[in-house]
């Protein structure tokens, strides 16, 4: 069996995670690398009223089940494919369909606890931390909520003050620390698969050969 190579991108909301890691995976090309997000892993809260289900904390690490990305991620580094959740973001539930991953010689997980849990830690074997400022990230937000999520801007920011902030300055911001590589999520997103090509140069890594860019 190939021997398989993990990545883990984590950060603030709209630092540009799922951006880089989907950028990253086409460098690597088709079939050679799969992206896990963080954000699919949601725990299930239809035993919720719709209307409590506003009130749970989503940027809080209690609200995603880590234990089972790692160990769909586990599965896939020893080759076997796993039925990965599909969640709605509109109803906070997990749809009742999966969708199959197959295994591939280089996997990425990105999402806001990729390095603030232990669990995936173990599992991950080159830790990225990718920063940048909060009215950009908070701008990102914006954007994204009420594009694909049915947001207001009014409910976007007042999930801002009341969660997302506390709750990055609580668990993500001090992650950055366990990285190995620090980014800008400000730079082109080009240059900084360039950089995780360097770095894994400079740790004589032979993944870096996978990357063409």
């Amino acid at each position: 069996m190939a021997q398989r190579f993990v990545i883990g991108i984590a950060g603030g909301t709209g630092a540009g995670k799922t951006t880089l890691a989907e950028k990253l995976a086409g460098c690597i090309g088709a079939g050679s690398a799969v992206v896990m997000r963080e954000d699919r892993y949601y725990k299930d809260n239809s035993h919720l009223p719709e209307a409590s289900r506003e009130a749970v904390n989503f940027d809080h690490p209690d609200a995603i089940d880590l234990e089972l990305l790692a160990l769909h991620v586990r599965e896939l580094v020893a080759g076997r494919s796993i039925d990965q959740p599909v969640y709605d973001f509109i109803r906070h539930v997990r749809k009742k369909r999966t969708e199959e991953v197959f295994p591939a010689r280089i996997v990425i997980v990105e999402g806001l606890f990729t390095l603030a849990s232990k669990l995936l830690w173990e599992v991950i074997d080159l830790r990225i931390f990718l920063d940048s400022d909060p009215n950009t990230r908070l701008s990102r937000r914006l954007e994204r909520d009420m594009r694909e999520r049915g947001r207001s801007e009014e409910s976007v920011i007042r999930q801002w003050n009341s969660t997302v902030r506390p709750m990055h300055e609580l668990f993500i911001e001090p992650s950055r620390s366990c990285a190995h590589l620090i980014l800008s999520g400000s730079d082109r997103v080009d240059c900084n698969v360039a950089g995780i090509r360097k770095f894994l140069i400079s740790i004589k890594s032979g993944y870096a050969d996978h990357i063409s860019i």
